[in-house]
C-alpha cells in the first residue's frame, strides 16, 4: 500500500482562490476586506511568517495594514495600537504575531484584541464558541486539518481519532473540532503524560500529530489504513541543503507512506492552510460588518 499524498498548497490555493471572488464581491458592495499584522522584533520565523501572510493579502485582493515595531516597543505601546485597531471600522481582523518579547505578555494581548476581529481565533470568546458551537472565528492550524480531511473525502464520521499534543494553538482545538458533530469523530487525545501511546495510536483511523518533536509517530505506531495529518514543522540540520537544514514533521514520512491511505507532508500539507483560513476569517469578519 502507499498512501495517497494529501495537497495542501492545492486546497490552500482553492480556498484563496473562492475567497479571492468574494473579496472582489465585497468591494462592488463598498466594503474593502483588511486585516492588520503586528509583528514586534525580529525574530526570523516571524518574519517569514508575516511575509507570506502579506503575499497571501496581495493574492486574494485584501487591505494589508501591517505595523512592524521594534524589539524596544513596549507593552503599553502594543496594547494602545490594538486599541486603536479595535475602534477602526476599517480593519477587519487584528493578528500579532507571536511569540512576543520576553517583556511583554502573550495572554494580556490575546486579551485586548476585540473577539469580533480576532480571527486567530486565540480569545477565550472564540475559544468558547467553537466548544460550544456558536459563531465565531476558527482557530487556523486546526480548522485547516478539518478542511483537508474534507476536500480529501475522507469519511470521519464514528471514526476513531486520536490526537498527539495538547497546546492551545493545535492539540486542544483540533480535539474540540474533530469531536464536533459535523465531523463526528470519537477523539482520544494524547501527550507527554500518556503511557503506551503506541497502543493507542494503533486503534485509530485519523491520527492527528502536533508534538512539535521529530520522529513522534512512526510505522509500527499505526495500523494500515490509517490516516495521518502531520501539523509538525522542525528544522533539522542538512549539509546538502544551501540553508544548512531542511524542513521535517513530527512523523516518520518515509515509512508512514507505505502503510497508510492517506498522509500529508512537510512542507506543503498542513501548512499552506494556516495562511489560507486567516484569510477565510477575515473575508467573514467583513462580511459581518456588511450584514451590520
Amino acid at each position: 500500500m502507499s498512501a495517497v499524498i494529501i495537497d495542501g498548497k492545492q486546497v490552500a490555493a482553492d480556498v484563496r482562490a473562492d475567497v479571492a471572488k468574494k473579496v472582489a464581491e465585497l468591494k462592488t458592495r463598498g466594503i474593502e476586506a483588511c486585516l492588520a499584522v503586528i509583528l514586534v522584533g525580529e525574530n526570523p520565523a516571524s518574519v517569514s511568517y508575516v511575509t507570506g501572510k502579506q503575499k497571501a493579502l496581495a493574492e486574494v485582493g485584501m487591505k494589508d495594514r501591517s505595523v512592524h515595531l521594534p524589539e524596544s516597543t513596549s507593552e503599553a505601546e502594543l496594547l494602545k495600537l490594538i486599541e486603536q485597531l479595535n475602534a477602526d471600522p476599517t480593519v477587519h481582523g487584528i493578528l500579532v504575531q507571536l511569540p512576543l518579547p520576553k517583556h511583554i505578555n502573550e495572554d494580556k494581548v490575546i486579551m485586548a484584541i476585540s473577539p469580533e476581529k480576532d480571527v486567530d481565533g486565540f480569545h477565550p470568546v472564540n475559544v468558547g464558541n467553537m466548544l460550544i458551537g456558536r459563531p465565531g472565528y476558527l482557530p487556523c492550524t486546526p480548522h485547516g486539518v478539518i478542511v483537508l480531511l474534507r476536500k480529501a473525502g475522507i469519511e470521519t464520521s464514528g471514526k476513531h481519532a486520536v490526537v498527539i499534543g495538547r497546546s492551545n494553538i493545535v492539540g486542544k482545538p483540533v480535539a474540540a473540532l474533530l469531536a464536533r458533530k459535523d465531523v463526528n469523530c470519537t477523539v482520544t487525545m494524547c501527550h507527554t503524560g500518556t503511557k503506551n501511546m503506541a497502543e493507542i495510536t494503533r486503534q485509530a483511523d485519523i491520527i492527528v500529530v502536533a508534538s512539535g518533536r521529530p520522529h513522534t509517530l512512526t510505522a509500527d505506531m499505526v495500523k494500515e489504513g490509517a490516516v495521518v495529518i502531520d501539523v509538525g514543522v522542525n528544522r533539522i540540520p542538512d549539509s546538502s541543503k544551501k540553508s544548512g537544514f531542511r524542513l521535517v514533521g513530527d512523523c516518520d514520512f518515509d515509512d508512514l507512506k507505505e502503510k497508510t491511505s492517506f498522509i500529508t507532508p512537510v512542507p506543503g500539507g498542513v501548512g499552506p492552510m494556516t495562511i489560507a483560513m486567516l484569510m477565510q476569517n477575515t473575508l467573514e469578519s467583513a462580511e459581518r460588518r456588511l450584514s451590520k
